[in-house]
């Protein structure tokens, strides 16, 4: 039996999918999700729904009885993610869960990235509980930047804090399928997999492929941490939201966002998504 938690989320879904395309029975898929309601089309393929709240533990044990391999995704509630987490792991622990994969973030045992301070206090909650586990440290996806090009296309610039530094994006179906292949396979126990994009870029080389994919002049405006979370803000983001994405790019200019590790590829057994594909993806719509 494999769980999959956040399973209605954009990469639990497309994990479920690469589930299913890998052979895995239906029937033998856990989505244990917080609103079973909009799983009702994953119920209807075979798949288990279970209820399932990181933050109320007494959901966690039904959804995690007679699981076998366990994928935690990491929860959306920044600031919250650490006690929602150590729910779901004490929980696998008492279901004597045979293997744990978490999905942290990229370069995370070493990473300044405010970001990585949750997922940090995540992996050694996990090394603690003395599950068999492997952490699947995923970058950036393409769709953090791909999913919102509209301003970009209508100013004339993409804005942002990460200088020159490099960018180890992959699509998100990329990270969906290492999980599957990983969940499906043997040999990932102690494993941690720092995944990234084949060919890392800048943020004026994405620039460059709209310029060329569009024939619009599209230039990238470098701005500081401080300027770039003003202008999020500006532009109608939340203020502590704001800020996480401007240390991100902060992050990125130090070099915590890229990878030349090439563990992406292995686990999927192909290249990565091109960023000339996911741009033309994007633009398609």
């Amino acid at each position: 039996m494999i769980t999959i938690t956040g399973a209605t989320g954009r990469l639990g879904r497309l994990t479920v999918a690469a589930l299913l395309e890998r052979g895995v029975p239906a029937d033998r898929i856990v989505a244990a999700v917080r609103t079973p309601d909009k799983a009702a089309d994953l119920a209807e393929r075979g798949v288990q729904v279970r209820r399932a709240d990181y933050a109320e533990p007494d959901t966690l044990a039904a959804a995690l009885a007679g699981t076998d391999r366990l994928l935690l995704i990491s929860g959306s509630e920044v600031g919250r993610r650490v006690p929602q987490h150590r729910n779901v792991v004490e929980a696998a622990a008492a279901a004597n869960v045979g293997l744990i994969a978490y999905t942290g973030i990229l370069n995370s045992d070493t990473s300044r990235l405010a970001l990585a301070e949750e997922h940090q206090a995540t992996e050694a909650i996990i090394r603690e509980s003395g599950l068999p586990h492997v952490f699947l440290r995923n970058g950036w996806y393409f769709e953090n930047y791909t999913d919102n090009l509209a301003p970009a296309l209508e100013s004339g610039a993409l804005i942002g804090a990460a200088g020159d530094g490099r960018i180890a994006a992959a699509a998100r179906a990329d990270y969906a399928a290492a999980a599957a292949a990983v969940l499906t396979g043997d040999g990932h126990a102690g494993k941690t997999y720092e995944l990234g994009g084949d060919t890392p870029f800048t943020m004026a080389e994405l620039a460059a492929e709209l310029s060329r994919q569009t024939g619009k002049d599209i230039a990238y405006r470098d701005m500081s941490e401080e300027e770039y979370a003003k202008a999020l803000v500006a532009a109608g983001l939340p203020e502590p939201y704001a800020k996480v994405l401007a240390d991100g790019d902060t992050g990125i200019a130090r070099g915590d966002l890229t990878t030349g590790s090439g563990h992406l590829r292995a686990l999927i057994g192909r290249p990565t998504t091109t960023l000339a594909d996911a741009v033309a993806a994007a633009l398609k719509g």
